[in-house]
């Protein structure tokens, strides 16, 4: 009889979760399989939550909605919920072997110059970072490294031996940029195939430690940078940059049409400079137009991960070397900020596994 109420406790627990829309994984938790656990002890009840993406002080606010809709069943005198999160490895192009060390590797790309991108690309790995996840920055602009600025680092990068760089921690990531290895004012004077080796010397000679993601900040365009990427790098996904204006939608198109024939899942769209605000009048207004960031994705059928603000503290905060999610985290556009790595975390988190690692290595030898 206690087996048959309990069995029938967890189906109406059940039916809770598959009543609860999760806004970042745009399903119901119960199709969404997040529970890990659930336990029925007479009144009391124990839930554990995976979400599968890093979800900092959402995951709390999380568990106390849960828990209010789980006491509410009849029958429950107390529900202990936890809402965690556990970041697993997803597939990779082609038959490539992820990096030593990093779980996922994210590329962000623009296939143009001037959307922000590199900003964007900062913005969300310092978010990934503070929701809990041990995250990594390359910085993969060869010619115009932009994040040690960003980042506020001035520091050469250290040698642990002859084949392993130390990566400058900067706000709690773990950074490498050609901008380390290089006087400030030197320009990186380096035709096609030297730049593809610097590249896959900073990713693979890094000694990257633990990472749940990496984030790639790439160069813009479709050249030899990000031909590397697609043929020789593990990415588990991309995000692609642009703002609202035809010109941009132009060049990002490129860019996801890049990803598609080379076999790397576009995770979404992020349409930066979306809305100005002005700082005297409250007004706001589309300058770059509207709707361009949503037709894109529309037209893929990926998502619209977010319209981030064109916001004059967001480029203060960037060039003081302390981007906005770090310099004033409750600000409206770091929390947009956080709203799209969130999004970007949960679209990750709903790809394939890898399980290259749970088989094992077979070698067959003539007796």
């Amino acid at each position: 009889m206690a087996n048959r109420m309990s069995d029938d406790l967890k189906a109406r627990i059940e039916n809770v979760l598959g009543n609860y829309h999760e806004p970042y994984l745009d399903t119901d938790l119960q199709s969404a399989r997040v529970m890990r656990s659930l336990e029925v002890d007479g009144g009391l009840v124990t839930m554990e939550i995976d979400l599968g993406f890093a979800c900092g002080d959402y995951g709390q606010k999380l568990a106390e909605a849960l828990r209010d809709r789980v006491e509410d069943l009849d029958g429950v005198e107390r529900a202990d919920v936890t809402v965690g999160f556990t970041i697993q490895p997803r597939e990779v192009q082609g038959q490539l072997k992820r990096l030593n060390n990093v779980s996922n590797i994210i590329a962000v790309a623009s296939a143009k110059g001037g959307v922000g991108k590199s900003t964007v690309a900062a913005n969300l790995a310092l978010a990934m970072a503070a929701d809990g996840a041990s995250v990594g920055l390359l910085d993969a602009d060869i010619y115009g490294p932009s994040q040690p600025r960003m980042m506020g680092v001035s520091d050469r990068a250290k040698a642990e031996n002859k084949d392993t760089i130390i990566p400058n921690v900067a706000h709690g990531l773990q950074t490498m940029s050609i901008g380390y290895l290089i006087d400030q004012d030197s320009p990186a004077i380096l035709r096609g195939p030297m730049v593809t080796s610097a590249l896959q010397q900073m990713l693979f000679q890094t000694a990257w430690d633990q990472l749940d993601t990496l984030v790639i900040d790439l160069p813009p365009g479709t050249g030899d940078i990000q031909l590397t990427l697609s043929q020789k790098i593990p990415v588990s996904g991309a995000i692609v940059v642009t703002t609202p204006q035809d010109l941009s939608l132009i060049d990002a198109r490129k860019g996801i049409e890049m990803f598609n024939k080379v076999n790397v899942p576009v995770l979404g769209v992020i349409e930066n400079m979306s809305t100005h605000v002005c700082s005297n009048c409250g007004h706001e207004e589309a300058i770059f137009g509207a709707g361009g960031g949503q037709q894109l994705a529309d037209d893929y059928g990926v998502d619209l991960i977010a319209q981030l603000p064109l916001d004059i503290s967001i480029r203060e905060n960037a060039d003081s070397g302390h981007p906005s999610v770090v310099a004033d985290p409750t600000s409206s556009a770091s929390q947009a900020y956080f709203q799209a790595a969130r999004r970007t975390g949960a679209r990750l988190a709903q790809q394939k596994k890898d399980y290259a690692d749970k088989f094992p290595n077979i070698k067959v030898e003539n007796s």
